[in-house]
């Protein structure tokens, strides 16, 4: 279980053979949020995929997928990106329109 830094929660969190992830926001390597929904989905997708990695599983592995956009416009883009990083058999996925902390679009 690895803790989120200054956080009352963990980033990951194993019970029997499933493991469960935290939210992840688009920051790119150091520390900022670029701008456009394309490179923040990669960011977020990327850091999902390293956790993991660091955890043993693979992108191929998740079953379920929360994602979080502020703005309904960026579903198009956001899809795009998102299709390239998951294969079949596809995760299922609710997406969800909300407000997010700091200024990150997804």
């Amino acid at each position: 279980m690895t803790s989120a830094p200054n956080m009352p929660l963990s980033k990951t969190r194993r019970v029997d053979n499933l493991l469960f992830l935290s939210g992840e926001l688009g920051f790119a390597n150091n520390g900022t949020i670029p701008e456009g929904i394309a490179a923040q989905t990669r960011n977020c997708l990327d850091r999902i995929k390293a956790t993991l990695s660091d955890e043993g599983p693979e992108l191929s592995n998740v079953v379920s997928c929360t994602c979080y956009l502020t703005d309904k416009a960026d579903f198009a883009a956001f899809n795009a990106i998102y299709a390239k990083y998951f294969e079949d058999p596809l995760p299922v996925r609710t997406t969800v329109l909300s407000g997010l902390l700091l200024d990150a679009r997804v």
